[in-house]
């Protein structure tokens, strides 16, 4: 909960998340609800560390802006239903 708040907030750019894919997790509905704030922000998401290697060295070199997306549409269309 903390980090989709961080996430929410616009203070995280970016999430490196490593979980052991060959054990159940029984806190799964939270980590698929944190996965599903980052999709909503717009942040990169690993979850291997090829994938955590690709996300860092694109960061490296320098020239990456996130675009945080403008959900104020579907608030306002949801907030009238």
């Amino acid at each position: 909960m903390q980090i989709g708040t961080e996430i929410a907030e616009g203070r995280m750019d970016l999430l490196i998340f490593f979980w052991d894919p060959l054990e159940s997790q029984p806190h799964d509905p939270d980590v698929k609800a944190l996965l599903r704030v980052a999709v909503l922000w717009n942040v990169p998401v690993a979850m291997s560390e090829s994938s955590a290697d690709l996300l860092l060295l694109g960061l490296a070199q320098g020239d990456y802006q996130r675009r945080v997306p403008d959900h104020s549409n579907y608030r306002a269309n949801w907030a009238r239903s």
